[in-house]
């Protein structure tokens, strides 16, 4: 007789390994060999050529052009795109209520491949204003939804990503790191004329239900963030615990 209690267990186990396997192609969508996913998952070469070649007939990961690697495949492309416009959605009534009262551009940005993507955005009130263009990249070391992404990550993580921006060079890290630790006991980070010249931010960021790493960030014209600062803090922090509960019902 099947245990059915064993089966569910088996089951759950394989869609875990499953999607140990995505998330290790995720941060590198040049692809990767089967040893390499397997030493970032954690799990035995055997078992990652198995749960791969099941993702392959699911159209879920690709075989590489050249080489003998894979990398993630179109289906799953498709199940991303679709997940990021619900986000977009789900998140819009909010960006647009906090623009209503701030009066200032609201941004929701995405981390994909070490870098922010803008997904969406708000057009502030005030003839002065930031505008930034939805798709465009932003760098993760010295932009407010940058650093607000790497806070929330390991150390070793987030010194990686920092050291790649940045080509190797790790003159900075202690200098971020110290920021990093501010953001994470204050649950804000701060642009202040860091990434442009002219404008500074705040954001937060927050995962949503597939651990993607996303920021609502505020930029304003550096000339009123100042009077602009407690009252933006505010509204940020007020939001993360109610966005979360939205993500998650």
């Amino acid at each position: 007789m099947d245990d059915g209690a064993g089966s569910t267990r088996s089951g759950i186990q394989v869609i875990a390994r499953a999607a140990a396997v995505l998330r290790a192609l995720k941060d590198d969508p040049s692809g990767l060999s089967l040893g390499q996913i397997a030493e970032r998952a954690g799990l035995p070469r055997s078992t990652v050529q198995r749960i791969v070649a099941a993702l392959q007939e699911e159209r879920l990961v690709i075989a590489q052009t050249m080489g003998n690697g894979v990398r993630l495949g179109p289906e799953l492309h498709a199940l991303a795109r679709a997940a990021r416009y619900n986000i977009v959605d789900r998140c819009r009534p909010y960006l647009t209520r906090m623009r209503d009262t701030l009066g200032e551009t609201v941004d929701l940005s995405v981390l994909r491949g070490g870098q922010m993507i803008f997904l969406d955005q708000v057009p502030g009130s005030h003839r002065l204003r930031t505008v930034s263009s939805v798709g465009e990249v932003f760098p993760l070391t010295t932009t407010a939804n940058g650093r607000a992404c790497l806070a929330t990550m390991a150390e070793p993580r987030a010194e990686a990503l920092a050291l790649a921006e940045w080509n190797g060079d790790a003159a900075g890290w202690p200098a971020l790191l110290a920021q990093l630790t501010r953001i994470r006991t204050e649950g804000l980070a701060e642009d202040l004329d860091n990434h442009t010249d002219g404008i500074s931010a705040l954001g937060i960021a927050f995962a949503d239900l597939a651990g993607d790493l996303h920021a609502i960030s505020v930029p304003i014209p550096s000339t009123r963030f100042a009077e602009q600062r407690e009252a933006v803090a505010e509204a940020l922090l007020a939001l993360k615990p109610e966005l979360t509960r939205v993500l998650e019902g």
